[in-house]
């Protein structure tokens, strides 16, 4: 199931409980780096952020920028290749890295001692990677494999791939972050070199940290290992617009598998202005409305009362570097049951919200369970740390998760329906549908997972 609509979670503490623990701190490199203190106990996360993600990619090359991120553990001058995962493991540490379509992450958790480790390891690779043909081409045939295990063996994530393929005609998003496996298969050493040397550069990079630290000291620490390397003219990026959909668009995925599923989208308006526009708040809270916990509109009436699905849900992201985002609805029919059927009942869902708006019950339980899983989730320094670097990294200030709980609670039905009503139409949907196909009992995976 599709939990499309994280920032519901996310962003609702007020100011007052965390952000006067925070610090920003800009060096003459053009290298931001934000400081959290959290001194519940003896540990610090670090996390580096680069502006560059598979929205940077060109046609013919889709897939180098998460290709690019397993090329940073394959070692520099200094360290060898697969040293700096051992490095952290022998500090008692735990590291990883992750891509997405607006950013590349490379981050650890560790004992507050060692966090000049994670800074000399991380400034290390960000000017000096080896990039070798010979590192290359064996790991490029490990991305292939991660591509088989995520996509191609799995006849959702191909669902996802054809519609956002549908959804998208001009704008980057329509690309995968794992790549076309055609383009994986003809990419090159040189692709990967070129990927570092325009984007992996200090002013195109936020460095987070959170942890039991003192930020004057952080930033002591960040200056003399970052404050040394060279800032890069980072390329134009260009704006990049979706142009207007004028019907709707269906695409049907037919792969081997148990049970039919069905993905529908619908453009919406990302935020583009944190302190304006009111309709991507509302946005959210019609997310939460018909998918935000168990007794939400979508599971309530099609899981429990009519037992049409299996499991269905509703997203939204109201945050993209891209600016643009799509409001979703997902599920699985019941056995005997079809997703036209499932489609209908989800339009139908839609409709009533439309005709007759929410009440006021259902807004207080959205905004009360939103409060209550953040205050949940912000034990972790880690989710601390990813909320104000996904927020950066998307071009936002972190400063606006202060305005998230004063803007979500002034949503009022009647916005909520105005939106529904305006976005969520016929001419402006896309509908994926996986048509399951009989199943080889002695049929093996095509790829294997992948731990760097």
């Amino acid at each position: 199931m599709r939990i499309k609509s994280a920032w519901i979670l996310l962003l609702v503490l007020p100011i007052s409980s965390w952000a006067a623990n925070v610090q920003e701190f800009k060096l003459d490199n053009g290298l931001k780096l934000i400081v959290q203190e959290d001194h519940r106990s003896p540990v610090v996360v670090s996390q580096v952020w680069y502006k560059a993600g598979s929205i940077d990619e060109v046609n013919g090359k889709t897939g180098v920028a998460h290709v690019l991120e397993h090329m940073m553990f394959k070692g520099t001058k200094k360290v060898k290749a697969g040293q700096f995962s051992r490095l952290i493991a022998a500090a008692g540490g735990k590291e990883n890295a992750f891509t997405s379509s607006d950013y590349t992450c490379y981050f650890q958790q560790l004992e507050k001692s060692n966090l000049a480790l994670a800074f000399e390891l991380e400034a290390d690779r960000m000017a000096n990677l080896q990039l070798t043909k010979e590192e290359f081409d064996k790991e490029i045939k490990v991305v292939m494999e991660e591509r088989r295990w995520r996509t191609d063996d799995k006849p959702q994530s191909l669902v996802n791939e054809a519609f956002q393929g549908a959804v998208y005609r001009a704008h980057p998003y329509s690309r995968p972050v794992i790549g076309f496996m055609n383009d994986l298969e003809n990419m090159s050493f040189e692709d990967a070199r070129e990927w570092y040397d325009l984007w992996y550069a200090p002013n195109n990079a936020t460095v987070v940290v959170v942890g039991d630290v003192q930020a004057q000291e952080v930033y002591k620490l960040a200056k003399q290992h970052f404050g040394k390397l060279n800032a890069k003219k980072l390329p134009v990026r260009k704006p990049q617009v979706e142009p207007t959909q004028l019907g709707e668009r269906r695409v049907v995925v037919k792969a081997p598998a148990k049970q039919a599923y069905l993905l529908m989208g619908y453009h919406v308006p990302s935020l583009q202005e944190a302190d304006k526009d009111w309709q991507p708040y509302a946005l959210e809270v019609l997310a939460g409305v018909l998918s935000g916990n168990p007794a939400a509109r979508l599971n309530q009436s099609l899981v429990r009362d009519s037992q049409l699905a299996v499991d269905v849900s509703a997203g939204y992201d109201i945050m993209s570097r891209g600016r643009q985002s799509l409001f979703e609805l997902d599920g699985t029919p019941s056995e005997g049951k079809t997703v036209r059927e499932l489609e209908a009942a989800l339009l139908q869902q839609i409709e009533k919200i439309k005709q007759s708006g929410v009440s006021a019950e259902e807004l207080d339980r959205v905004k009360a369970a939103v409060i209550a899983a953040d205050v949940y989730q912000r034990d972790s320094m880690f989710y601390q740390a990813m909320q104000i670097g996904t927020v950066e990294s998307i071009g936002f200030s972190w400063k606006i998760l202060d305005q998230y709980p004063a803007k979500l609670r002034a949503v009022t039905a009647e916005q909520v329906q105005a939106v529904a009503k305006q976005y969520l139409n016929a001419d402006n949907l896309t509908i994926a549908t996986l048509d399951p196909q009989p199943m080889d009992p002695n049929a093996k995976p095509k790829g294997k997972p992948h731990v760097h």
